[in-house]
């Protein structure tokens, strides 16, 4: 029964992050990607490397949803939001919010989901059942 239990809180994660990311991955296919190539630009970075927002907003949530690698996924959603981090928060870093709760407290919270997805793995209650 435990196993079981672990394996549905382990689908509870994976369809969370997984739907929450891949909303903003169907914004950026909508809308486009400028300001986040405008954004790697500004770091010296060249135009390109903006596309791989689709691998850690779009890719990476469909693997997470269906359960397949679902640890690539997560780990194309855990780099997504360090890069993130690094593009467009990091002022933020140490800051807290008007209630006193971190001011990144959703992009912590999808990065270190992610990253406890890439240890724990997808369970059993996907289509690689590892």
């Amino acid at each position: 029964m435990t196993n079981n239990l672990n394996d549905v809180g382990k689908l509870v994660l994976r369809l969370t992050l997984g739907i929450l990311i891949l909303l903003h991955g169907i914004a950026k296919v909508r809308h486009g990607i400028t300001p986040i190539e405008g954004m790697v630009t500004g770091m010296g970075v060249p135009a390109f490397f903006a596309y791989g927002v689709y691998a850690g907003e779009v890719l990476g949530p469909l693997l997470l949803i269906v359960g397949f690698y679902a640890r690539i996924g997560a780990a194309l959603i855990a780099v997504n939001m360090l890069v993130a981090f690094a593009l467009a928060h990091t002022s933020q870093l140490t800051s807290l919010n008007g209630q006193g709760g971190w001011a990144l407290e959703l992009q912590g919270m999808f990065l270190f989901t992610a990253i406890a997805l890439v240890l724990l793995g997808p369970g059993r209650m996907s289509f690689n059942r590892r």
